[in-house]
């Protein structure tokens, strides 16, 4: 049976703080995250699988309200995997890789964004915000360490970055249904959404543009015989002078935005005589449909001059916000949350200086620019605000028919991808040539490959923790790689090593499995030979994964103090060779 989890209420409890002892009330706490949504749930899931103890506050007992994001990229699929909800994300969500662009009524062209096959997930699936909150809380609830506080509101707080020992760095007031409360904490997320309660009690702002522009969001039940596919329009015959986007959701949901125009009264086009119509025109006088949800918005691009704050590190749509054409708000806050979670892990952990937290804010601001940029320019293409931009649009548009030239300027929404965080302090620069994209900074691709003689994934075997990747030759491992993992090793960060071998190397040479086995790693095949090739891999090849999945360095042929150096450098701290 389905969870319905729009009208799901959680239970209100009263925290341990609250009670007559005073050492509970003492209590600094590693990790305290404000706000359940998506990404706050994501990064509290993510800590938790670290072993450290997180408290989760929301003000509200329920999951959100409609649709809302629909959109989820691979990258985020390939990280919802890591948290262990992933398969039940993609059964239930609408895979697509295909979109089509109109003018008129006219098909403009049709992209891929997965044109090639050998990867476990679909470019995009489309599911309603409700159900992915519905199923990171389920994996909430089964980790002991993680506890989630409904009707906890924040109604107060203070930084301390002179604490000293037993004393919080930071202290929340939360408001209860049984009075007020002070929660300590070692460090905060705040992932408390657009409005942040935590960024206005800071006195802090963001900045950016607000679009003159409103759009009607409608989402509508029926049975169609629409592909499964992103279609967009420029000036359809039934919303002239206007643009409309069409998605399908699960259960025979789709997902209809209307461009509205500035001048649009945004309470009185939310009315059912003025969503129905609009529908009726899209879909034709004869199909049966039902609204299930309607909102008109304003779109803004804009974000904090900082995501740090002493020992309150803000993430999501609390740090950034954009237009939602390219599904890039959600997408870019699940790569806020897994960027930090681990750097969080590091630094309590005594592992990696307090200064590591300030490439969370150096990378995701970089990452916010970019996403910023792209929708600015998405949403000018899609909303030209002069004679002069329109002529631009329209002429792109038809010269997009035959050319593909045209085809590449047509921004209907630059779809999300993971940022490729080339100038990140914490990457090791490369020293070999490589032709591949796979440059540091960029997240790790997948790969079909078999392990124990099973079909399997590559990405199944980077899984939250600093990974060695090996691409061995036939004939075994040689000892300059042994050294340098061994080395490497005795950073004292845990490591994990996966060795690729070629197909058939482990039937051939038995002695490769034995070199694996004496350095700790796990043997995939590459029987495909995907994973060398997206790779750029010969034999020799090593790669230095980070716990979030970015590559941090590569080499041709690893020297023994090669991963010791980049895996001090990753961490922030002087590299020791």
């Amino acid at each position: 049976m389905t969870t319905d989890y729009q009208t799901l209420r959680f239970d209100y409890c009263a925290a341990a703080e609250q009670a007559s002892g005073a050492g509970a009330a003492r209590r600094i706490h590693p990790v305290v995250v404000v706000g359940a949504g998506p990404v706050g749930l994501a990064t509290a899931i993510d800590l938790a699988q670290r072993a450290i103890d997180v408290v989760l506050v929301d003000d509200d007992d329920s999951l959100s309200t409609g649709s809302r994001a629909i959109c989820f990229s691979k990258r985020s699929l390939d990280i919802f995997d890591r948290l262990g909800c992933g398969d039940a994300m993609v059964e239930k969500g609408v895979r697509w890789n295909v979109g089509k662009v109109f003018l008129k009524d006219e098909l403009v062209y049709s992209f891929d964004l997965l044109p090639e096959s050998g990867h476990r997930r679909p470019a995009f699936i489309n599911l309603q915000q409700y159900y992915v909150e519905g199923f990171l809380i389920e994996r909430a609830k089964q980790l002991p360490n993680l506890t989630i506080r409904w009707k906890n509101k924040v109604v107060g707080i203070e930084r301390r970055d002179d604490a000293g020992e037993g004393e919080a760095p930071v202290t929340l007031t939360i408001d209860t249904p049984d009075g007020e409360y002070a929660l300590h904490a070692r460090y905060v997320v705040a992932a408390d959404g657009s409005r942040s309660p935590m960024r206005h009690l800071l006195g802090l702002e963001s900045h950016g543009r607000t679009f003159k522009d409103r759009f009607l969001i409608a989402d509508i039940k029926m049975e169609a015989d629409f592909p499964t596919e992103r279609w967009f329009w420029f000036d359809p015959p039934f919303h002239p002078n206007q643009s409309v986007l069409l998605h399908r959701q699960p259960d025979n949901v789709w997902r209809i935005d209307f461009q509205l125009g500035w001048d649009a009264d945004p309470v009185l086009e939310k009315a059912p005589e003025r969503v129905i119509p609009r529908v009726r025109a899209l879909l034709g006088p004869d199909v049966k449909f039902e609204i299930e949800w309607v909102s008109v918005y304003t779109f803004s691009c804009l974000r904090m001059d900082s995501f740090r704050h002493g020992n309150v590190l803000f993430a999501g749509d609390a740090a950034h916000g954009v237009s939602p054409f390219g599904a890039r708000g959600a997408n870019s806050g699940f790569q806020d949350a897994e960027n930090l979670a681990w750097k969080l892990e590091m630094v309590l952990g005594g592992r990696a200086p307090d200064g590591l937290l300030d490439s969370y804010a150096s990378e995701r601001e970089y990452a916010a620019d970019e996403n910023i940029l792209n929708s600015t320019r998405s949403t000018d293409f899609i909303t030209p605000k002069s004679p002069v931009s329109h002529v631009f649009r329209d002429a792109v548009l038809s010269l997009a028919r035959h050319h593909d030239f045209a085809r590449r300027l047509v921004n209907s929404g630059r779809l999300s991808v993971p940022a490729v965080l080339r100038e990140s302090t914490l990457n090791t620069p490369d020293r070999d040539r490589f032709d591949g994209g796979l440059v540091p900074g960029t997240a790790c691709v997948d790969a079909p490959v078999q392990a124990d003689g099973a079909q399997d994934w590559l990405l199944a075997h980077i899984r939250g923790r600093f990974t060695v990747l090996l691409f061995a030759a036939e004939n075994g491992i040689r000892a300059n790689e042994i050294a340098a993992i061994d080395r490497a090793r005795s950073i004292g960060v845990p490591i994990d090593v996966v060795v690729v071998a070629p197909d058939g190397a482990l039937r051939s040479h038995p002695k490769l499995a034995d070199d694996a086995s004496a350095i700790g790693a796990r043997v995939l095949s590459d029987t495909e030979r995907r994973a060398a090739e997206r790779y750029d891999a010969t034999p020799g090849t090593t790669y230095l994964m980070r716990p979030d999945q970015h590559v941090c360095a590569r080499w041709r042929e690893v020297r023994a103090e090669d991963v010791e150096s980049a895996l001090a450098r990753a961490l922030g701290v002087n590299a020791t060779v």
